[in-house]
C-alpha cells in the first residue's frame, strides 16, 4: 500500500508519497503529472520516512544543502532512472544543461549521441522533485524550461540555492 503526507513549503503545498519504506513521490500540489506514481488505494499516514523527508525539506527551505538523501524508490523506466540518477549528482546551487546530461547518458549507453529532448522528457516526468533536483536543469541558452511545478517556482528554487540566475530567463509563450 502507498501512503501520503502533506508538507507546507514557502512555495506552496507539497504532497509526499511513500511505499512505507522509501519516498516514491514529491509533488507541488496541482503540478503537472501530480501523483503519477501513486497507486490506489492509498492512505494518509505518519511514517518515519516522512519524518526524514520533512527534515530534508526543512533544511532545504532554510537555504542550506541537506547532507543526506532520504531513501528513494524511483518507480519509472530504466532510462528515466539513469537520468534521475544524474540529477542527484548536480550540486546545490549549480545547474546542468539537458545537453550535458544527454552526453553523459550517451556515454553510459555506449552511444555516439543522445537526444537532449529525450532527456528533457525524463527530467520533466521526475516524480520526486526537489530531492531529485530537476529544477537544476536548464536549457543550453539559459532558458528555464521543463519544470512541472512551474517556471516561477523553478526560478525561486534556484534563487533560494543562491545559484547565479543572472543568465537565466523564462521563455515567452507563443
Amino acid at each position: 500500500m502507498d501512503y501520503t503526507h502533506h508538507y507546507d513549503s514557502p512555495l506552496g503545498g507539497i504532497t509526499l508519497a511513500s511505499d512505507g519504506e522509501a519516498i516514491i513521490g514529491l509533488w507541488f500540489d496541482e503540478q503537472k503529472y501530480f501523483a503519477d506514481t501513486l497507486r490506489k488505494p492509498y492512505a494518509e499516514a505518519e511514517l518515519p520516512i516522512f519524518d526524514e523527508a520533512n527534515r530534508w525539506l526543512n533544511i532545504y527551505f532554510s537555504g542550506s544543502a541537506p547532507d543526506f538523501t532520504p531513501k528513494l524508490n524511483m518507480r519509472t523506466t530504466a532510462f528515466r532512472k539513469a537520468v534521475w540518477s544524474i540529477l542527484l549528482t548536480i550540486p546545490f546551487g549549480q545547474t546542468m544543461t539537458y545537453g550535458q546530461i544527454a552526453e553523459i547518458i550517451a556515454g553510459q549507453m555506449g552511444l555516439a549521441r543522445m537526444s537532449a529532448q529525450a532527456v528533457g522528457g525524463a527530467v520533466g516526468h521526475n516524480s520526486i522533485s526537489l530531492i531529485i533536483p530537476c529544477h537544476r536543469v536548464v536549457g543550453r541558452n539559459g532558458s528555464l524550461t521543463g519544470y512541472a511545478g512551474g517556471m516561477n517556482k523553478k526560478l525561486r528554487l534556484l534563487q533560494m540555492e543562491n545559484a547565479d540566475t543572472g543568465r537565466f530567463f523564462i521563455p515567452e509563450r507563443k
